[in-house]
């Protein structure tokens, strides 16, 4: 199955998947990001720290470096963000939209 995710209005997005899928992502749990969207693998552009940055022609890759991450993809344009941090003590949360009243499992990880 392919996810599709829609905005709002109803149109097409570009995503970027967090795995494993926590947040703050962090360096030490081989974080891997995957960027879906309209068009190519071989068309989707990386940015780091809001710079473009050396994957272009990968939808995916594992991360090795602490920074903010963003994917574009030509046919949905600009993902949001992810930080990936490097931090030795972390809490963190599932990486998915959270609702008030539901159950969320927290991590305590150092």
């Amino acid at each position: 199955a392919v996810w599709c995710p829609l905005s709002p209005t109803g149109v097409q997005t570009t995503q970027l998947l967090v795995e494993p899928p926590w947040r703050p992502a962090v360096l030490w749990d081989r974080v891997t990001l995957t960027c879906q969207g309209l068009g190519t693998a071989d068309a989707t552009t990386w940015y780091k720290d809001r710079q473009r940055w050396g994957q272009k022609g990968n939808d995916h890759f594992t991360v090795t470096e602490r920074g903010t991450y963003t994917c574009d993809r030509p046919g949905t344009g600009l993902s949001p963000s992810v930080r990936v941090l490097n931090d030795w003590l972390v809490l963190q949360v599932p990486a998915r939209a959270l609702l008030e009243g539901d159950t969320v499992t927290l991590r305590c990880r150092g």
